[in-house]
C-alpha cells in the first residue's frame, strides 16, 4: 500500500450528534430492517473517518451504510452506531475520473458521460452510492469495476490511518474482493481510468449489442449505451422507483454459480478456469419458480419481472424476505444440486 494520503492519523473533527433509535427500513431499498441504536450522516470524507473513530472509542460496534441498496438488514435492527456516507464530489482530469464515496453511483456515471468519458456506461442505474462498489466489483452488461478501476483511497481502522491502495491489491473478482464482508477497511473515494473519445467500452453483451443493433465488439456514442442499458433494466425491474414495488428489491439477489459442468439445456459463460457461469435466473425459473411466486404471508415476492430479485410488497418483514430466499435456494439444490450464493450483505441475519 502506498503511503498515508488522507486526514493525519490523530487529526480531530468534529462528529455530527447522533439520532437515537433511528429505523433503518427507510434507508434501504428494500424497506426493511429494523432500528439502529445511533445513526451519524457523515457529509465529508473527513467526517466518515472521525464519526468511525468515534464508534470505536466508544467500543460500539459499527456498520457502514450508503444508498442501502445492497444490504438485507435483520428485523432486530443495529445494536451499535450506523454510519451513513454522504461524502459528495467530483473531478475529471483527462481520462481519470475522481469520485467521492457517498456519491450516488448513477449520478456518477451520468455525469462520467456527460463529460465525455466512456467506459462506466453499461454500469447505468445500479442503485446505491460509489464506495460500495469496488466492495462488489459491480457489473453488469459486461463490465464490471475491476476493468476501470486504477485505485481506491481507504480509512484503515487498525492503523488509524487513510491509504491509497491500487486496484491490483484488492483482489478483485466476480461480485467480490478483499474488501467484502470487511469493516476494518473502509472506501472514501474511487479511481477510474475511462475513454477520453465520447465512445463507450466495446459492447461484449449479447443482449446489449441487439438492444443497440450492433455486433458485439463494437463501440457506440457512450450517452447511447447508456439508454439501452437503462431501458433493459426498467423492464426488468432493476432501476428504483419508489411506487413500484418490483423495485423494492436488493436487485440480483443470488449470483450466477460458477459450475464444472452446467445443466442440459443452460444457457452458459465461459470462464477463465475452463468452467462455465449459469444465469441463476434460469435455474430459478426451471426449478419451477415463476415470476410474481409469492413468500410468506404475500408481503414479499419473486418480482413480476425478473426473478432473480427478490422484492419486499409493503408490510413485510426481513424474516419473510429470508423464508423466500431459503425457499427458492433449497428448490434450486433439490432440483440441481446447485447451491446459490446470496449478493447482498447480511447485516444480523443469514440464510
Amino acid at each position: 500500500m502506498d503511503p498515508v494520503v488522507g486526514p493525519p492519523a490523530l487529526s480531530w473533527v468534529p462528529v455530527s450528534a447522533p439520532v437515537l433509535s433511528v429505523p433503518l427500513a427507510p434507508l434501504t431499498t428494500l424497506r426493511l430492517g429494523g432500528p439502529a441504536r445511533r445513526l451519524v450522516d457523515a457529509a465529508t470524507t473527513d467526517e466518515v473517518v472521525a464519526a468511525v473513530r468515534a464508534a470505536d472509542a466508544a467500543g460500539e460496534p459499527l456498520l457502514l451504510l450508503g444508498g442501502g441498496s445492497n444490504v438485507v438488514i435483520a428485523d432486530e435492527g443495529w445494536p451499535g452506531t450506523v454510519v451513513r456516507v454522504g461524502s459528495t464530489g467530483r473531478a475529471v482530469d483527462g481520462g481519470l475520473f475522481t469520485v467521492e464515496a457517498g456519491e450516488d453511483w448513477d449520478g456518477a456515471v451520468a455525469a462520467s458521460v456527460a463529460a465525455g468519458l466512456g467506459g462506466l456506461e453499461c454500469l447505468s442505474g445500479i442503485p446505491g452510492r460509489t464506495g460500495a462498489t469496488p466492495v462488489q466489483n459491480v457489473g453488469a452488461y459486461g463490465v464490471e469495476i475491476a476493468d476501470l478501476l486504477v485505485d481506491v483511497d481507504l480509512y484503515d481502522r487498525r492503523e488509524d490511518a487513510v491509504r491509497r491502495v491500487p486496484a491490483a491489491d484488492l483482489r478483485l473478482a466476480y461480485r467480490t474482493s478483499v474488501l467484502k464482508g470487511r469493516d476494518d477497511a473502509i472506501v472514501l473515494r474511487v479511481r477510474f481510468a475511462l475513454r477520453t473519445d465520447g465512445l463507450s467500452a466495446p459492447v461484449r453483451y449479447a443482449e446489449l449489442a441487439r438492444t443497440l443493433g450492433v455486433e458485439p465488439g463494437e463501440r457506440v456514442p457512450a450517452a447511447r449505451a447508456r439508454e439501452a442499458v437503462l431501458g433493459l433494466r426498467r423492464g426488468k425491474g432493476m432501476v428504483l422507483d419508489p411506487a413500484d414495488h418490483d423495485t423494492w428489491s436488493v436487485g440480483s439477489f443470488f449470483t450466477n454459480p460458477v459450475l464444472d459442468a452446467a445443466p442440459e439445456g443452460a444457457p452458459t459463460w465461459p470462464v477463465a478456469d475452463g468452467r462455465v457461469k449459469v444465469p441463476a435466473a434460469w435455474l430459478i425459473q426451471h426449478a419451477g419458480f415463476a415470476r410474481g411466486h409469492a413468500g410468506p404471508g404475500g408481503a414479499v415476492a419473486l418480482s413480476g419481472k425478473h426473478v432473480l430479485a427478490l422484492t419486499h410488497r409493503g408490510g413485510g418483514r426481513t424474516a419473510d424476505l429470508l423464508a423466500l430466499a431459503r425457499e427458492v435456494r433449497d428448490g434450486v439444490r433439490s432440483h440441481f444440486g446447485v447451491d446459490l450464493v446470496p449478493e447482498p450483505v447480511l447485516v444480523g441475519c443469514r440464510l
